[in-house]
């Protein structure tokens, strides 16, 4: 037991102990394609809240016109109006998608936009891979972690630029992706979908890869009564908006990019444990599978159902965090 004459002494200590600064990330997202990837921004926002993340730059894989208005808006919406957003040219799904058009369409009784952006169209964003090699060469080294939760397309082309795997190499502590099925299974869709950049992405990326496979989100599912009662405290809500966009409610979706994320931004909290290391292949189908190696730089994440049910709890709460006024 501490004497009283000691414990102002370490009181003393403990305070001046600084906090860790928070992570920088980069969000690189097939956002328009599930709703899962607008609540997975809406964690990371809730993260930099609280001085654990600083969200240095938003990438699209998704080449369609409304996924970078409609990131914009969020980023807007929490009061970040400057972060940069990037976008793929000539890229996969283009289709159109409610969930991002709905949000930035909708306009007050004066015809002013209910959700301001600085990105009208997407055709008006940067090129996302010059966008991360630009973002990336302005972070400490060894401090980044980059969580891809849509298409491998952006991370292969960065590869594809001169000196930028050296630039990886010295940034960037970890990259988080939603992808694969482990321990084995069918192609999942983010793999499936550029099946030759997924293979350049997972047999050349030189740092640590941790993947949360289709089998995580899909046994953590985000219930609607969350968004119908958690987001109460805006009135308008461009998550809410975009959830009922996508579906009729009420509806469960999973929660797959939001634990790549979660797992990205706080990998000692124990919501997840790891695989053994190794490498991960894929065959020409695109199923994924781990081959063991004590030095491979691949794991990917499993989860208890304990584990299942904390998981669930924070990330309800970080996606209805309200905003920083």
């Amino acid at each position: 037991m501490l004497s009283c004459a000691v414990l102002p002494l370490v009181l003393v200590l403990a305070a001046s102990v600084p906090a860790a600064p928070p992570t920088p990330i980069i969000f690189d997202t097939d956002m328009g394609n599930d709703i899962d990837d607008a609540l997975a921004l809406a964690v990371i926002h809730a993260l930099e809240s609280r001085a654990e993340a600083r969200l240095a730059a938003v990438t699209i894989t998704k080449d369609n016109r409304w996924s970078a208005p409609f990131t914009d808006l969020v980023n807007h919406f929490y009061h970040r109006p400057d972060i940069p957003v990037g976008v793929v040219r000539n890229g996969k799904t283009p289709e159109d998608a409610p969930y991002t058009r709905i949000p930035c369409e909708r306009r007050m009784p004066d015809g002013k936009l209910l959700y301001p952006r600085n990105i009208q169209d997407g055709s008006q964003a940067p090129e996302a891979a010059g966008l991360i090699k630009s973002v990336l060469e302005k972070q400490p080294d060894h401090s980044t972690v980059i969580v891809q939760v849509g298409f491998s397309t952006n991370l292969a082309r960065l590869l594809d630029i001169s000196g930028a795997a050296d630039l990886v190499r010295r940034k960037v502590k970890l990259l988080s992706v939603m992808a694969g099925q482990f321990p084995s299974g069918k192609p999942e869709y983010n793999v499936h979908i550029d099946i030759e950049s997924a293979r350049k992405l997972f047999s050349s990326w030189p740092t640590a890869i941790v993947f949360s496979g289709y089998e995580i989100g899909l046994s953590i599912l985000y219930p609607a009564r969350a968004i119908e009662k958690d987001f109460r405290w805006a009135v308008n809500h461009p998550i809410v908006d975009a959830y009922r966009a996508y579906k009729p409610m009420p509806y469960d979706r999973p929660t797959w990019d939001l634990t790549a994320v979660l797992y990205a931004l706080r990998p000692d909290g124990g919501y997840f444990s790891l695989s053994p290391p190794g490498t991960v292949i894929l065959d020409k189908e695109g199923r994924t599978t781990l081959q063991p190696s004590p030095n491979g730089l691949h794991r990917y994440l499993t989860v208890t159902p304990e584990q299942r049910a904390r998981t669930l709890e924070a990330l309800i709460e970080l996606s209805s965090q309200p905003r920083v006024r």
